[in-house]
This record gives C-alpha cells, sequence and structure tokens, in this order.
C-alpha cells in the first residue's frame, strides 16, 4: 500500500500544479455537445476519489460491500461545469490528499479485503486501479499523452 500512496502523493504534486495553470475558458470548453468538458472530467475524479475513499473504508469494516456510482448522474448533479476552476483544483488536491492518508492508515492485512464494484476487489487492487484511472484522465485534461485505462 506504500507504494501506492508514494505513486499518488506524486501525482497531487506534478498534477495538481498543471491543472491550477489551465485557464477558466480551456477548462470549461466542451469539444462536443453531450462530453465532458475538462471542468467535468476533474469533477468526475473528485466523485472517483470521494467513491473510492468510501471504498477502502467501508471494506474494512463491511464484507464485501457494494460500492458503485453512477458517473453520468453524478457529474451532472454536482454541476461541475458551473464550479469556479481555482475551488474544483483545491478539491480535488485535497480530497486526494485525504485519500493517502486513508490509505496509509490501512493496515496490511485490511489491504486484501474486498469491496464490490461491479466486480470484486481488493482495497490493494481498488488503489493502484484510482491511480491509473487518475493520470488516464489527468492527461486528457492537460493534452499529455494519452495513457490508456480499461
Amino acid at each position: 500500500m506504500e507504494q501506492v500512496t508514494n505513486e499518488l502523493e506524486q501525482i497531487i504534486s506534478k498534477y495538481g500544479p498543471q491543472l491550477a495553470r489551465l485557464s477558466e475558458d480551456e477548462f470549461a470548453l466542451k469539444s462536443l455537445p453531450g462530453k465532458w468538458s475538462k471542468k467535468e472530467i476533474l469533477g468526475h475524479l473528485v466523485d472517483s476519489v470521494q467513491n473510492n475513499i468510501r471504498r477502502f473504508l467501508v471494506a474494512q469494516y463491511e464484507e464485501n460491500p457494494q460500492i458503485v456510482y453512477a458517473q453520468d448522474f453524478w457529474v451532472k448533479a454536482a454541476g461541475y461545469q458551473h464550479y469556479y476552476t481555482t475551488d474544483l483544483v483545491a478539491l480535488w488536491v485535497l480530497l486526494n490528499k485525504h485519500a493517502c492518508r486513508v490509505l496509509q492508515n490501512i493496515p496490511e492485512a485490511a489491504g486484501k479485503k474486498q469491496c464490490l464494484t461491479g466486480e470484486l476487489h481488493s482495497i490493494e487492487w481498488l488503489a493502484a486501479d484510482y491511480n491509473k484511472h487518475l493520470l488516464h484522465h489527468l492527461h486528457q485534461i492537460l493534452n499529455l499523452d494519452a495513457v490508456p485505462y480499461s
């Protein structure tokens, strides 16, 4: 879990400042109708970290809890398109720092406990997958080389 947490801390340190440099116009632009803006993609990452924090915690005291999330509904319901960019970036940074603290506090044996997210996965797997998911979307937002995620 330590390696995954260190990687998440590095992601926050590297990409947080890059996100903060994007203009409000660039963040709000929708490339096509029906597609998420960069602001909505970052909002999706805010929702993702919130759901993963819940998974990391609940899986430690419930057996195979089912924690899924309807991403399109959450993004629309939260109204990320209308957030101030600086607030949204700060929220993303702080929630991810909180996720690091949660991961650091998970006892080694608890990392094997599982959560149902459509499929059954261990907390360790979910944490590593979360980092991959983050990199995939951060590269989309920042127009960097694609990071495959499936």
